[in-house]
């Protein structure tokens, strides 16, 4: 689906907490309540496709399985971060995808959040932490010393010192596992053929910029300290590589473009959309932007119509008949969207958002004839996702629809499991229970539901024997 904010998931919750871990203990002021509940987690499958073209063959490079990384975009433009989060797991703010001027920029800049990843840095906050801790504890014991044996000034003077040391322990250890994400970026870039030039500029005209005097807009350089020697090693060593002075290819540059104009266009307001992409810009980055303000502007004739130019030009592009499909149907016309959107679903059937942007919309033209193909599509978008709740959301509505009370209470159980709300989630399944046949996966699945959402004595005594 074209840009949808998506609800935190109990696995995003998590991924959030691991990476405010990282950086609470240094500075707080840049663990921007990353608890999930405060930022706009977008999903949209043509961004992350990009994302994933040009980051794959550094992940690769890594020794991770592309298949595996889960790129997470947050939709803030005034922040200037990406974060790595636990597992394999990489939170990216669109202010960075906005603000970087080259799709080598970004690569890097993601290159060298590769190298946490593959260092396993945020399984070591442990160690940081300890680095940190144990000068306090040492301040803290004597302070408690020196109060005891009755000097106060010396005893508050130590435990203020024990916090200092302390910091400065866990900034040298920040620093180096940030030269050592530095330098293992070269090694995965040059690997993947790609240059190192762009890290190097991103971080050479940051170093020149007041970043420090606002937090909020640039925690990434708060996160990742910089240093001049910090920079010198690292351009040394990227100017060194035999990939240096490769170019992006007109692909990659293309596509990139792309993708920034989209997500402009769809986290700006309409009207700084048509200033930053004005009519006599008549390049196909910018005609995309200016159909997708016109259509949150509610124009949907107009929005439509410089639609269907831009399929007439790229007749294989899904994601032009998806934004065409999302358009009419949020506009109230679901039956003019089922075709467009059946359309990207047949040019990229393995996207769970098309489908499930199909699915929602073959509920919406509320025809009963057409809620098994809706709930086929809900299913197949779950196949490849099946902890999102929206997609659950709507199968809980499709299954009520067909009058299939059992199927219509598991979705709504999955749903809130999904989402965290196990007592929710809880009562969901137990009420499923009593509709479905019993022994049946489905059945099974609403036990599962009830026994790993912490039961009390009486809800594990209604289970009974079934």
């Amino acid at each position: 689906m074209s840009l949808r904010f998506a609800p935190a998931t109990r696995q995003l919750r998590a991924v959030l907490g691991s990476v405010a871990a990282t950086c609470a203990l240094i500075t707080p002021l840049a663990a921007r309540a990353q608890d999930g509940e405060n930022l706009n987690i977008v999903r949209d499958t043509e961004i992350e496709e990009i994302l994933h073209h040009e980051m794959d063959p550094v992940f690769a490079a890594a020794n991770l399985d592309p298949s595996r990384v889960k790129l997470y975009v947050v939709a803030d433009n005034d922040v200037v971060n990406a974060e790595t989060g636990s597992g394999y797991n990489m939170i990216v703010f669109s202010g960075l995808l906005l603000k970087t001027q080259t799709p080598n920029e970004l690569i890097g800049v993601l290159a060298h959040e590769t190298g946490h990843m593959a260092r396993g840095d945020v399984a070591r906050v442990g160690e940081m932490e300890h680095s940190a801790i144990a000068p306090m504890m040492l301040g803290l014991g004597l302070g408690i010393l020196a109060a005891i044996a009755g000097a106060p000034d010396a005893a508050a003077a130590l435990i203020y010192s024990g916090s200092y040391f302390g910091e400065l322990n866990a900034l040298a250890y920040s620093r180096d596992q940030e030269a050592r994400a530095d330098q293992a970026a070269i090694t995965y870039l040059e690997k993947a053929g790609y240059s190192g030039q762009g890290i190097v500029d991103f971080f050479d005209y940051f170093r020149s910029e007041e970043v420090f005097t606002d937090i909020k807009k640039y925690p990434f350089w708060v996160d990742h300290p910089l240093t001049d020697a910090r920079i010198e090693d690292l351009t040394v060593r990227a100017r060194k590589q035999p990939h240096w002075g490769t170019p992006d290819t007109p692909q990659m540059i293309a596509e990139y473009e792309v993708m920034k104009a989209k997500l402009a266009a769809f986290t700006n307001r309409p009207y700084q959309t048509y200033i930053d992409y004005p009519e006599s810009d008549q390049s196909f980055p910018a005609r995309y932007a200016r159909a997708i303000a016109d259509y949150r502007e509610l124009d949907t004739d107009k929005a439509i119509k410089e639609i269907n130019a831009l399929i007439a030009e790229r007749p294989s592009d899904p994601y032009l008949y998806e934004l065409k499909g999302q358009a009419l149907m949020e506009s109230g016309r679901s039956e003019e969207a089922e075709a467009p959107l059946r359309k990207a679903v047949e040019l990229k059937p393995d996207a769970p958002l098309l489908r499930l942007l199909l699915g929602q919309t073959l509920l919406a033209e509320n025809e009963p004839s057409k809620i098994d193909d809706a709930i086929t599509n809900l299913n197949r978008s779950l196949i490849v996702e099946r902890d999102d709740p929206l997609t659950w959301q709507y199968l809980a509505e499709a299954y009520d629809a067909k009058g299939d009370e059992g199927m219509a209470r598991l979705s709504a159980a999955e749903q809130e499991f999904y989402l965290g709300q196990m007592n929710d989630a809880r009562a969901f399944a137990m009420r499923a229970r009593n509709f479905l046949r019993r022994g049946t996966p489905e059945w099974q699945r609403a036990i599962d539901i009830v026994l790993t959402s912490n039961p009390s004595p009486d809800d594990l005594r209604m289970l009974g024997p079934g």
